[in-house]
């Protein structure tokens, strides 16, 4: 149950910062891949998501990201990343920050998103770094390749890489400047992205989790709201009413 004093705090205008984890993306039907079945079986997605896996073999991590897009392809936004969305809509101030790559936040309507470990529905060129939409329905070759002339890979981070630098600083400062942090369907246990509420509550926000289960922040969160995100969100944002 969402308490008086969250209530009225988002029925004022406030800055709102919310970071999401696997747990939304899971309400949709986005699997982990990992155990997927058939070839993938095979493979666990570490020996998959390098740069020295591309390098060795890119056409099959290409068959096994447009298997993966796929799927994603094939699910939608839920009540949580349209509530999402819609709070964005009411208040002037919200940063969200994802560490999801499935795109779900900007299908439902988001705009402002920090996507901390890239899109899966991205290209990034090899050479140039220019991005965009994924080649697989304009591009047949196993390997895309830019109009550069570069290899094409997923816009994502893979294992080894670090994350991008301005991403991470905005993301620092939209949770040390937030009156309200977010934390929403997230393990709370992988870094850097398990440090931004722990920030947030230093700078004196108020820190609220919702999540199907406890994880390392709830005994410091100062609400924790258990439950799917698709129905705890879309009740919370009722609670702000239309004009505050």
């Amino acid at each position: 149950m969402v308490s008086r004093k969250l209530t009225e705090m988002m029925r004022e205008e406030c800055r709102i910062c919310i970071l999401t984890g696997a747990g939304i993306s899971a309400e949709s039907g986005v699997p982990t891949f990992r155990g997927e079945d058939g070839l993938w079986k095979r493979y666990r997605p570490e020996e998959l998501a390098t740069p020295d896996a591309f390098a060795r073999n890119p056409e099959l991590v290409w068959e096994w990201y447009r298997y993966r897009r796929g799927i994603i392809r094939g699910v939608a936004p839920n009540p949580g990343h349209y509530a999402l969305a819609e709070l964005e809509r009411r208040f002037s101030a919200v940063t969200l920050i994802t560490q999801n790559v499935d795109g779900l936040h900007r299908r439902a309507g988001s705009r402002h998103v920090l996507e901390l470990h890239g899109n899966i529905m991205q290209d990034r060129c090899q050479r140039c770094g220019a991005v965009s939409a994924a080649a697989d329905a304009r591009n047949a070759e196993p390997v895309p390749r830019c109009r550069c002339g570069g290899l094409l890979r997923p816009h994502v981070v893979w294992f080894g890489e670090p994350l991008p630098q301005q991403v991470l600083a905005d993301a620092q400062a939209a949770a040390e400047a937030c009156d309200i942090f977010l934390a929403v369907g997230t393990s709370a246990r992988v870094y850097p992205a398990a440090a931004f509420p722990l920030l947030a509550i230093r700078a004196g926000a108020y820190l609220v989790e919702v999540n199907t289960e406890e994880t390392p922040l709830s005994g410091e969160a100062n609400e924790v709201l258990t439950g799917k995100s698709g129905d705890i969100l879309p009740m919370l944002l009722a609670g702000t009413g239309e004009q505050r």
